[in-house]
């Protein structure tokens, strides 16, 4: 696709996006990434975040109360960056652009950047992945969450019930065809991009990020009684959660 069409697709979807981040039925972020998100990130009392696809700017205003010096959301949706700066503190700072492409940022200048959900929307993930290598300190971290694969793979959950109403079991296809996906979510379609486990590993890699965690959130039986609509995360995963550095100096390998 255009990039002109995913971003009029996210101008349409904003919205309902915005009241629905903002409102108590984002049961997904609220009681199941949130947490294992913040644990990734670290302590960040005193550090430059910088959040690549901010959206309203949720998770860059949990980062300022929890501390931050400062935090720069970049979102490519204008939409997104009006609502976000309605609700700023004076650490945040937020700005209209294209996280494939950060030219305007100066290299080895934050000490985190998070991706929330945002990797599945990008149509050259790994250009993101060398940009944001780049605007890294050395030993700076990078926290991914994205659909997992499984997830990704199925243009919806793809349950089966049974007779009786019940979800049987999820069937998993097509999942080494790495094509546009085509969601429907808030009432409006959306597009997404599916990649498999071994494309994104790869991915992160080659722009030279070294692995220290992957995390695959499911739901405690606290958090389904909180949030009843996570009690399928207790069955498959929905998200993933790649922790990735950016390595203190370049290894010298020998020829």
């Amino acid at each position: 696709m255009k990039r002109e069409d995913l971003c009029r697709e996210w101008e349409q979807l904003a919205p309902a996006w915005i009241r629905d981040v903002r409102g108590d039925s984002c049961h997904a972020r609220q009681g199941l990434l949130d947490k294992p998100m913040l644990e990734a990130c670290g302590d960040v009392r005193g550090i430059r975040a910088m959040d690549s696809g901010c959206g309203e700017g949720r998770f860059c205003r949990m980062l300022s109360e929890r501390g931050a010096k400062y935090i720069l959301g970049l979102d490519l949706c204008p939409e997104m960056i009006r609502a976000a700066m309605e609700l700023k503190s004076d650490r945040e700072d937020y700005q209209i652009a294209d996280v494939e492409d950060l030219f305007f940022l100066d290299g080895g200048v934050f000490d985190l950047a998070v991706s929330y959900l945002n990797q599945c929307d990008l149509a050259d993930f790994q250009a993101n992945n060398r940009e944001v290598f780049r605007v890294l300190k050395p030993g700076g971290r990078f926290v991914v969450a994205n659909l997992h694969p499984m997830r990704s793979a199925l243009n919806g959950w793809g349950w089966y019930f049974g007779p009786d109403g019940k979800k049987l079991h999820v069937a998993l296809d097509t999942y080494f065809d790495e094509s546009e996906r085509r969601w429907r979510m808030l009432e409006m379609e959306i597009t997404n991009f599916h990649r498999t486990l071994a494309t994104y590993m790869g991915g992160f890699l080659a722009a030279g990020f070294v692995l220290k965690q992957i995390v695959e959130p499911t739901a405690t039986d606290e958090q389904v009684r909180k949030f009843p609509k996570l009690l399928s995360e207790q069955r498959v995963p929905n998200f993933i959660i790649y922790v990735l550095e950016k390595p203190l100096a370049t290894r010298n390998i020998a020829t």
